[in-house]
């Protein structure tokens, strides 16, 4: 197979970054309200937010998980993509007709569902860019995912003030049907190199390098909990409802910021050095939760968690897909979002158990120590170093 042209990877990676502006701007019309939605719509307590929300974040990983190993066996990326797409739409409108949080679980699960576009989308990405620009590449996605997203909560602001939340989880399923024409008309998918031959992952096409950056990278997660309880402990210490949607955009609009630059960092300097500077965001976010507590803390730590995130995602995926075997990227990538997401459902439902019984604390002190131990984990974790190179032009 004959590698693509600049302009069409340009093309490719920019389809994709667009597809993904508009699913999550319908997306975050939902998910800057989630938590509210559940708790004084639907009548859920923590537990119960912790559930739904470990359960979606489970499901998430298994599907692409699945969705990885299906498309390196078939040989196909294209038709998971734009199915997740439309997973996301159904399950809105799923949302907006449920009478109780447990009628929201099903919809829940078709939603995360869709994040079987994740891995093959990933590996396409993966296979056409460079050591040298493939941090940029997905940094500039998640970038475009963050913008989506911005707008995604500048829409459900006004909204929510003419329009009762059901009906606005009605029209954010439209950006997403749209995401599924541009990836089914506008992305061409060529077929494997000749005499290329699929017999499936084994544990010794598995690195020790990326065992040990999954095992670190599971911890974390275990202590990541869903951004629902940094919401709701945010109103439990003065912050008024109508302000969550706005700590929610301000996050959002700072990975959006700090997603391609890390990205074009993480390319000049190497992986490991962002992935710390992600960590130890994450740390502060839980200290100012657990010793500060004043509201312009609060809001620095919600600024604080977009630069986590904003560095984690991109540089993260990046890291496990140079660690894969190169014939089984999707399916590596798959199983690494897997591993990470069994830790999902035990991480929102902990908190949530822990909040309840024990008060806000608990589920953020042990969140310091596992992300802790999950630092020291990545000490150990080999990066192929490379002479420094000029930081490759926007995308």
């Amino acid at each position: 197979m004959s590698q693509p042209t600049p302009q069409e990877v340009k093309r490719t990676v920019h389809t994709f970054a667009w597809a993904s502006f508009l699913h999550d701007a319908g997306a975050d019309m939902i998910y800057s309200v989630w938590p509210l939605f559940l708790t004084q719509v639907l009548g859920a307590n923590k537990t119960a937010v912790g559930l739904i929300d470990g359960l979606g974040d489970m499901v998430v990983s298994v599907s692409s998980a699945v969705a990885g190993y299906m498309s390196d066996r078939i040989r196909k990326r294209k038709v998971f993509v734009w199915m997740g797409y439309c997973f996301g739409a159904l399950a809105r409108i799923g949302y907006a007709i449920s009478p109780t949080w447990t009628a929201v679980i099903p919809f829940r699960i078709l939603d995360r569902s869709g994040k079987v576009r994740s891995s093959p989308r990933d590996a396409i990405v993966s296979d056409i860019s460079t050591r040298t620009d493939r941090g940029t590449h997905f940094g500039f996605m998640r970038a475009m995912d963050n913008a989506g997203a911005l707008v995604g909560v500048l829409l459900s602001l006004l909204l929510i003030h003419f329009l009762p939340l059901r009906t606005i989880f009605l029209i954010a399923a439209v950006p997403s049907v749209f995401a599924v024409a541009l990836v089914f008309f506008a992305i061409r998918e060529k077929g494997p190199a000749a005499g290329t031959i699929f017999r499936g992952i084994r544990f010794h096409d598995v690195s020790g390098n990326l065992w040990l950056f999954t095992v670190s990278s599971a911890l974390l997660e275990l202590g990541g909990f869903s951004y629902s309880f940094l919401l709701l402990a945010a109103t439990s210490l003065g912050f008024a409802t109508g302000t969550v949607p706005l700590l929610y955009l301000l996050f959002t609009l700072v990975a959006a910021l700090v997603s391609v630059p890390v990205g074009r960092l993480a390319d000049r300097l190497g992986r490991k050095p962002l992935l710390y500077a992600s960590f130890l965001a994450w740390a502060a976010v839980l200290g100012i939760f657990l010793f500060l507590r004043h509201p312009a803390a609060i809001v620095a730590a919600f600024a604080l968690y977009g630069l986590h995130k904003g560095a984690l995602d991109p540089v993260q995926k990046t890291f496990a897909a140079e660690l894969a075997h190169k014939d089984y990227v999707a399916s590596t990538l798959g199983g690494f979002q897997l591993v990470i997401g069994l830790m999902s459902l035990p991480s929102s439902l902990l908190a949530g158990l822990l909040w309840d019984r024990l008060g806000l604390s608990a589920p953020f002190f042990l969140s310091i120590v596992l992300t802790v131990l999950s630092l020291l984990l990545l000490i150990f974790v080999e990066e192929k170093r490379k002479k420094l190179q000029p930081i490759p032009p926007y995308v």
